[in-house]
């Protein structure tokens, strides 16, 4: 079979006894196509994957033409912030509970896949966010993140205080547990849940979406992908930590600034043809499936 990608890379969802099966069956299937196959080093001594050569995290960017995640959504993020640096697609083949991420089923796994190394995918570009950490105009953190980036308070009950610019304008002061901001692919996740607005993918947008703001009139706010938001740690009783997608961490003092922009690269998806975004919305969250006739 002729493939469009000449070396494609698996990565898997680490302790998961169940991905050993579906991860030897793609290995077989992408090996027999004529393509090199690479797999993620932990995954492969996990799932005792002998076949083909293992690599580690830090060089699938530079190695593979595609990149397959097995997993959830999480699996995913990590992922996409390995790959966007190099521009390498990424296709999810959906283990886990949500799957906004992950499209692809296991049991069609091998069809699909098959046809998406013949050409037959829809490509869908996303936006990122890189985050870095300021201290006394030093840079002592930098990060990138695909769903959001939070700066949230501690274990205790008091709330934080920052204040928040865009493109260098002072736009606010706010009293909260947090701060999420926010991709569109980010939208339907922590955003969400904190009552900020679904986007959908394409737009070139940034949400800051406040996590249980003091003030009732501090409400989600949506700007362009182009601004830089800035927010100054001012005030805090407890621990206070950026976190990006969830999966990295930095701890911050008063004073710290934080600066997001949208990455340079973007992250190419593909999708199946059958993929729509509007379907996946209505199953993941369980919207009513059926249009009344008129």
């Amino acid at each position: 079979m002729n493939s469009l990608f000449k070396t494609i890379a698996i990565v898997g969802r680490p302790a998961t006894p169940a991905l050993g099966e579906p991860m030897h069956r793609l290995v077989s299937m992408l090996s027999s196509s004529g393509v090199r196959v690479l797999v993620e080093e932990s995954a492969a001594q996990e799932h005792d994957v002998t076949a083909c050569q293992a690599v580690s995290q830090e060089n699938i960017g530079k190695l593979a033409d595609l990149v397959i995640v097995l997993g959830g959504d999480g699996v995913m993020l990590g992922a996409a912030r390995m790959v966007a640096p190099y521009h390498v697609p990424v296709v999810g083949v959906n283990m886990g509970r949500l799957g906004f991420l992950t499209d692809l089923s296991v049991s069609e796994m091998e069809a699909q896949v098959e046809a998406i190394l013949k050409g037959a995918f829809n490509p869908e570009d996303r936006i990122m966010l890189e985050a870095r950490v300021m201290r006394e105009g030093r840079e002592i953190d930098r990060q990138l993140a695909f769903n959001d980036v939070v700066m949230s308070r501690g274990s205790c009950g008091s709330m934080i205080e920052f204040e928040q610019f865009i493109n260098g304008k002072f736009v606010c002061r706010q009293r909260a547990d947090g701060i999420i901001v926010s991709t569109p692919t980010g939208s339907t996740a922590y955003a969400l849940a904190s009552g900020g607005p679904i986007l959908h993918p394409s737009l070139p947008a940034i949400a800051l979406v406040p996590i249980c703001p003091q003030s009732l009139s501090n409400r989600p706010i949506v700007v362009t992908d182009s601004c830089r938001v800035e927010l100054v740690l001012t005030g805090a009783r407890d621990v206070v930590h950026v976190f990006y997608d969830n999966q990295s961490e930095c701890r911050l003092q008063e004073q710290d600034r934080l600066v997001i922009r949208r990455f340079r690269n973007t992250l190419r998806i593909l999708h199946p043809h059958s993929y729509h975004y509007y379907d996946t919305l209505r199953e993941k969250l369980r919207w009513s499936a059926q249009p009344q006739l008129l």
